[in-house]
Parts: structure tokens; sequence; C-alpha cells
């Protein structure tokens, strides 16, 4: 009897974890096609947080990241996060979709070469 309880327990959990994530993800396509990137970023953090036992949900989160950094110009950052979804997710849709992303910004010429962060020493 306990076993089973502990059972229908977790299942609730998960299923709750998986609603809030999807709840989240759901929100922020909202407030995007609303033109709020700030919400967009709170509620992909969110819907990121509950993801860690669904890891094939990362690659979309990071494309609609991206798009809104896009969005905001900050097109450096948005190269970043598409060359992050090529290399980790390269057999997804959002791989696809990042790699053509890429190409449009190379082609509206918005991509810079990666250049390693120069340190200088404080005196």
């Amino acid at each position: 009897m306990r076993s089973l309880l502990v059972i229908s327990l977790m299942l609730v959990l998960g299923a709750c974890t998986r609603m809030s994530a999807d709840f989240h993800l759901d929100n922020a396509y909202r407030q995007y096609a609303a033109g709020d990137c700030a919400a967009v970023a709170l509620e992909l953090s969110q819907a990121q947080r509950q993801i860690r036992s669904r890891p094939y949900l990362q690659p979309e989160i990071s494309l609609l990241r991206g798009q809104c950094l896009e969005r905001e110009h900050f097109f450096v950052d948005a190269q970043q996060t598409y060359q992050f979804i090529v290399s980790h997710y390269p057999q997804t849709e959002y791989a696809y979709r990042a790699k053509a992303r890429l190409s449009t910004l190379e082609q509206l010429g918005q991509l810079r070469d990666a250049e390693p962060a120069k340190v200088s020493r404080a005196l």
C-alpha cells in the first residue's frame, strides 16, 4: 500500500512539473507575439527551471531566446545562442531553424567572427 502511495505521488508531481513547464513556454510564445521580450526572458527562465527531467525542450527554449535577442538587436548574443543549439542538438528541428537564422544574420551583415575576450591585468 505504501509503495502505491509513493508511486502515485511521484506521478502527480511529475505531471505538475510538465504542466508548469508547458505553461511557461506557452506564455513565452504569447509574450513574444506581443513583442515583450523582457516577459519572454522571465517565462523562459521559469520554464528552464522545470525541464531538468525533460532536456529535449532546451533547444526550443534556446531558439525562442535567440529570436528575442535578435529582436532587441543583440545579434552577437543571438549568434552564440544559435551556435549553442547547432552544436549541442544537431539532429533536431531547432538546429535546422538555428542554422537558417544564422544564415539570415550573415546575409544581413549582423554576424561577427568570434574573437576571444582580451583580459588586461589591473595594477
